[in-house]
């Protein structure tokens, strides 16, 4: 053990003369306790709700869509489907038509998107497990569809409603005169289930079959206007995406999921370093507190400074102390909170004690980037707060 360790040692866990001086101790520890406990949840909070969030994205878009980047539909080739089968990445693919169209159910009206989707839709996206009420689509019944419940709510609609069909319809395309009495195609269908997701998803798409969406649309059987893909290994996404843009070419738009949700993922990511910055800064304000009481340590125990500067330790050393006072000070309290934070994670995870809503908990994660982030933090903060305060320590002020 080395001697300023054994000299800090002896000094952090001593009790002092002046009882302020050991109230301050006190204070500081218990603002590092606080600080790196909030440090912790705050960021455990915030993967807990990213991972949520992305767990909604698994339920609303594919790992990667090809979609054209000339007009809105395109023709699947025996070239195009080749190179799609080729690539071993690829786990699945399902072709999809996907169009704005008009939904009207007794006299309301809603714009939506209709998105008509084959048989194995479902192991390209999680759409079937986040059915709140009835069912996904079937093969054996025809002219069915599921609806976001954003839809249900604005249109009133709920499954089975045998005594009026939904009805979807787009504009007939062309120049000239249009029959004001028929200027639509439509299909008329049963809703059959209701999907939960985002707000925006909920209001979004009304799922059916790829041959009732290509009937709509007067598509040929081999026209679809996008291709979703399910990967083998989703943290090679961007790469096989890249693969996919050179061997398809520029007459295509190759999308990952975070491409697809942009927007999204910059949000989630933006508010989780803010909130870390805005958290580092309490913990900041916490560490004055230690620079404080590091302070009036070394005016209390300038005496014995004296006697071990006299001793024939140098102004390095006792410089040394403190540093190591300071910095055992915010260790101690960096771990108590780092404790007390994991119980807090691992309590809401197991007991769900806050809730967003009745039937929602709030929701955590424990990973140790979080936890290494934090130790981290603190630990360099620590170390320079004790480094300020010690810097007080010359000649000049020991033999005063």
């Amino acid at each position: 053990m080395s001697f300023p360790y054994y000299i800090a040692k002896r000094y952090l866990f001593s009790k002092t003369s002046n009882n302020a001086i050991n109230i301050i101790t006190i204070i500081a520890s218990f603002g590092v306790i606080v600080g790196s406990l909030a440090l912790f949840i705050i960021l455990s909070g915030f993967s807990g709700l990213r991972t949520f969030s992305y767990s909604l994205l698994d339920v609303s878009d594919p790992d990667i869509k090809i979609t054209t980047t000339i007009g809105k539909s395109f023709f699947i080739t025996e070239d195009l489907q080749g190179k799609l089968n080729s690539n071993t990445s690829i786990k699945e693919t399902t072709k999809v038509i996907e169009e704005r169209v008009f939904l009207e159910y007794n006299e309301k009206t809603e714009i939506a998107f209709i998105k008509g989707v084959e048989e194995n839709y479902t192991n390209i996206s999680k759409i079937d497990s986040s059915l709140s009420v009835g069912t996904w689509l079937q093969e054996d019944f025809s002219n069915t569809a599921v609806i976001g419940r954003g839809i249900s709510n604005k249109l009133s609609l709920g499954i089975l409603n045998y005594g009026e069909p939904l009805k979807i319809m787009i504009p007939k395309p062309g120049k000239g005169f249009i029959n004001p009495r028929n200027p639509f195609f439509k299909i008329e269908t049963q809703i059959v289930g209701v999907y939960l997701g985002t707000e925006e998803f909920e209001s979004k798409y009304v799922f059916t079959s790829i041959e009732q969406a290509r009937a709509l649309l007067r598509y040929k059987d081999n026209q679809v206007t996008a291709i979703e893909l399910k990967l083998n290994n989703t943290e090679y996404s961007n790469d096989v995406a890249d693969n996919l843009r050179t061997n398809l070419g520029a007459g295509f738009k190759v999308q990952t999921k975070e491409q697809l949700n942009e927007v999204f993922y910059k949000v989630i990511n933006t508010e989780n370093f803010v909130s870390y910055l805005i958290f580092t800064l309490i913990v900041i304000i916490a560490l004055f507190n230690v620079i404080g009481a590091i302070i009036m340590m070394i005016i209390d125990k300038k005496q014995n400074l004296k006697t071990l500067f006299s001793l024939g330790a140098t102004i390095k050393e006792i410089k040394k102390i403190f540093i190591l006072q300071g910095f055992l000070l915010t260790f101690v309290g960096m771990s108590v909170g780092l404790f007390l934070g994991i119980v807090t994670v691992f309590i809401q995870k197991k007991f769900e004690v806050f809730m967003i809503v009745p039937n929602l908990a709030y929701p955590v994660e424990f990973r140790f980037t979080n936890l290494l982030i934090v130790f981290c933090t603190i630990t360099i903060l620590g170390f320079i707060a004790a480094k300020i305060a010690s810097s007080r320590i010359s000649a000049e002020f020991i033999e005063k």
